[in-house]
Order: structure tokens, then C-alpha cells, then sequence
């Protein structure tokens, strides 16, 4: 049994992706995409979206990250994975479950589950570009408006060179809008001979025995359920799904305030302070689900504008406010 920790654009950077491997295992991390447009990405744009790949591809908790890429154009995903293997991710990813509108419209993402040929090429070029051993895998939804596709675009994929799919049990018409349709994934399951994972609207551990059970399959990627209730993961790994009492809940929450300190402290070395509030109201603003504390906590700072406003009020409720964090360890896994 494997939890995976899902890409998620526009929230799961290595910022936030560093602070929930740390609280949680996972078996492995796949960061924001890479989108691939017709030229060759220069190093740095992979090291900026994976800075991880300076410290053998993994969280500072040890978690190996894998970097997804993004495109419709097969040679040129080839290229850029090309390139992008030589700085030694701990695997590649495709992207074929974006259902962004603005992404989609530049043929990106969930789009190309029209396309199962076109998957196939792709997969098949980015394959044959890869060094021996380095995983390919692909994450993909049920298709564009229905599923009727969904066990030929696996199919096209894993033919063309996917070691493993990661299905998000919607469509794209369906964005993340509930329930997720995981008996659709024990479909694609049957249809293809690699492994599959089920992920989508996995906001629980009762939530992630459920889907295990229609889905069939062993290993869930975790996603916004992950950074709305960053101990999940170990809740699951424990076999414990009843939910936390309010006791368990506070330890919990005793625990995150450091996470939120150096949450904040990471923030403010990527972006410039005028941007670092939105980030910091993102994640409290999804722990609201989960944690009381957070509701609180995110009200009192919801109407703040600078910075200096919501590190006062971080501090009025327990946040330590650390300057730097701890190097990365060895990968671990």
C-alpha cells in the first residue's frame, strides 16, 4: 500500500510541499507541472519549480519528488524530458488531468483525453528519451466530458511507455466538483497490466478506505485532503480511520505551529512580501476544514493586508516565527 502526494497548481509548491512531507510519509511527491510549449526549458526553470533536484530529488524530510511535465507537442516533451533527466529526478510525470480552462485551450492537460493517439506518441517519445530506470508515470482523468475513453486513453499510455497511471476519478467537465467516480478506476484497472492509483475527493481515512474498496486497487494519491489535514497520511498508515477527537485534534494542531512558522518563513524567500499574506491565508484557509484553531486563526487574519500585520497576529496565536530552516537530509526512499 502506497500514499502518493498529488501535484497541485497554484497550492502544492516545494514550500508547502516540504511542510507536509515533514508532518506526513508519503511514498513519493510530484510537483507543480512543467509546461512545455515548443521550446527547450533551461535548467533552472526545472530547479525553480523542483528545488528539491539539488538535494537528490527529495523534501528535506526525505520524501523523493518526481516533476511533471506538461504538453501536447511529443518531440518536444521528449527534448524537455530529456534535458530535465539529466539533473536526476526521482522520476517523470506527464500531465493529462489539468482541467484548467486557460490550460486546456493551449492543448494541455485533461484536453488530450480526446486524443488517445496522441497520448500514446507522447508517451512513447518521452519513454525513449528517458535513461534506463528512470520511472515514467502519467496521471490522467476519466476523459473530457464523459469516461466512455477512459480505458483506451490508459491503455494508449501505458502501451506507450507509462510504468504507472494515477487516475483522478473525474472528468474534466466535472473540475473537483464531488463525488469522485471510483469505480471507474477498477475499470481502467482491468484494462491496463501496469499499476493504477486512484486519487480525487480523498478527504478522510474513512474516505480512503472507501475508495480503495471500489476502486480495487491498493495505492491512493492524497490531494487537497493532504494540506487540509496534514496527518492524514499517518492516520492511514496507523489503521486508524475514525476521525480524530477533539483532543487528538488540538495535539495535532500543536504540532502544525511550527509547520505554519516556517510555512511563512519559506514563503517569504520565494516570493515578495506584498504576495506572502495570500499564501499563508491559502493554507490556513484549508486547514479551516479540519482544525477549529485554523478557523480562528484564519479570521483574525483574513482582513490583514501586509505582512507585518499577519506575523503580529501569527504570533498572538502560537506561531513561531523561525529565520531559516534545517538543510536536507539523504533521500530516504
Amino acid at each position: 500500500m502506497r500514499l502518493l502526494l498529488a501535484p497541485m497548481e497554484g497550492l502544492l509548491d516545494e514550500a508547502l510541499r516540504a511542510m507536509v512531507t515533514r508532518l506526513a510519509r508519503y511514498d513519493y511527491a510530484v510537483t507543480e507541472f512543467a509546461r512545455v510549449s515548443g521550446t527547450l526549458l533551461p535548467d533552472r526553470f526545472f530547479r525553480r519549480i523542483a528545488p528539491e533536484l539539488d538535494h537528490a530529488s527529495c523534501t528535506a524530510a526525505g520524501t523523493p519528488v518526481r516533476v511533471q511535465l506538461l504538453g501536447s507537442d511529443p518531440a518536444c516533451m521528449a527534448d524537455n524530458a530529456a534535458r530535465l533527466a539529466r539533473l536526476a529526478p526521482a522520476g517523470v510525470d506527464l500531465n493529462f488531468g489539468c482541467p484548467a480552462p486557460t490550460v486546456n485551450r493551449h492543448r494541455g492537460g485533461a484536453v488530450l483525453l480526446d486524443e488517445p493517439e496522441l497520448l500514446h506518441r507522447i508517451a512513447a517519445a518521452v519513454a525513449a528519451a528517458l535513461p534506463a530506470g528512470l520511472p515514467l508515470t502519467a496521471k490522467m482523468r476519466l476523459g473530457v466530458a464523459d469516461p466512455g475513453r477512459a480505458c483506451e486513453c490508459a491503455q494508449a499510455l501505458a502501451e506507450g511507455g507509462a510504468a504507472a497511471l494515477v487516475v483522478h476519478a473525474r472528468t474534466r467537465q466535472q473540475g473537483y466538483r464531488p463525488p469522485a467516480h471510483w469505480e471507474w478506476v477498477a475499470r481502467v484497472a482491468q484494462a491496463v497490466r501496469v499499476p493504477v492509483v486512484a486519487n480525487g475527493e480523498v478527504w478522510t481515512a474513512a474516505d480512503w478506505a472507501r475508495c480503495r474498496a471500489l476502486s480495487g486497487v491498493a495505492d491512493v494519491m492524497l490531494g487537497r485532503g493532504a494540506v487540509a489535514d496534514p496527518f492524514l497520511a499517518r492516520r492511514i498508515r496507523d489503521g486508524r480511520l475514525d476521525p480524530p477527537d477533539a483532543a487528538e485534534r488540538e495535539r495535532e494542531w500543536q504540532a502544525l505551529l511550527p509547520a505554519l512558522g516556517e510555512f511563512s518563513a519559506r514563503v517569504q524567500r520565494k516570493v515578495e512580501a506584498r504576495h506572502a499574506p495570500g499564501r499563508i491565508k491559502q493554507w490556513l484557509h484549508l486547514l479551516a476544514r479540519s482544525y477549529p484553531q485554523a478557523r480562528h486563526l484564519f479570521a483574525a487574519i483574513r482582513g490583514l493586508r501586509t505582512l507585518a500585520e499577519v506575523e503580529v497576529m501569527l504570533g498572538r496565536h502560537g506561531v513561531p516565527l523561525p529565520g531559516a530552516h534545517s538543510p536536507a537530509p539523504a533521500c530516504t526512499a
